[in-house]
């Protein structure tokens, strides 16, 4: 068993495995709890998670970590971005390869903020892979824009790869990695 122990307030299942698989790979052991959640409305997914994270620590009263993610679309603007879960829960997929019809200009990163509340102390960490909106839906792994997102360096979408897969490229996976090895870091420095 892992000697640092994090709660991961969500209620989405696939982020909960894809974030479980790298506290594996760095020795944290994720759980996934579940806690009253005040959805911000603000541009800034810093906020947004900040927010929900205080919330659900006043609610458990443990060491947690909460992650938001947008999808920030370069021909339109950024839209969707910290909507991006309501933007998919009201249009879809279908959606936004509508509103990208005919657009030369397909590139867009994924951005993802996850805040950790350690007793006395909070922080933020962020990743973001930038890539591109395939012109159809591809692959049925991952959730959300996963099967129309293409990232850098590769050719296949995040609906198409394995959870290991899209940890080598995605921008959850460079937010969590940072906000980990900061906890791993503040436990070896102040024994936490």
């Amino acid at each position: 068993m892992a000697d640092i122990r994090l709660c991961l307030v969500t209620s989405n299942e696939h982020k909960y495995r894809e974030i479980k698989a790298i506290g594996e790979e760095l020795g944290v052991e994720v759980d996934m709890c579940t806690a009253p959640k005040l959805e911000v409305q603000s541009d800034s997914l810093e906020e947004i998670a900040y927010k929900s994270a205080l919330l659900a620590y006043l609610y458990l009263n443990r060491p947690l970590m909460v992650e938001d993610a947008g999808l920030y679309i370069k021909a339109l603007n950024g839209f969707p971005g910290p909507y991006s879960n309501y933007v998919f829960k009201t249009i879809g997929l279908a959606g936004i390869l509508k509103l990208m019809n005919g657009v030369e200009d397909r590139r867009a990163c994924f951005k993802s903020a996850v805040a950790v509340v350690l007793d006395n102390y909070t922080f933020i960490s962020t990743g973001e892979v930038c890539g591109y909106i395939a012109n159809s839906p591809r692959g049925t792994r991952g959730f959300g824009f996963d099967p129309i997102f293409v990232p850098e360096g590769e050719t296949r979408t995040f609906g198409e790869m394995s959870i290991e897969e899209k940890n080598r490229y995605s921008h959850r996976a460079v937010a969590v990695k940072k906000a980990l090895t900061r906890v791993i870091q503040l436990k070896s420095n102040i024994g936490l």
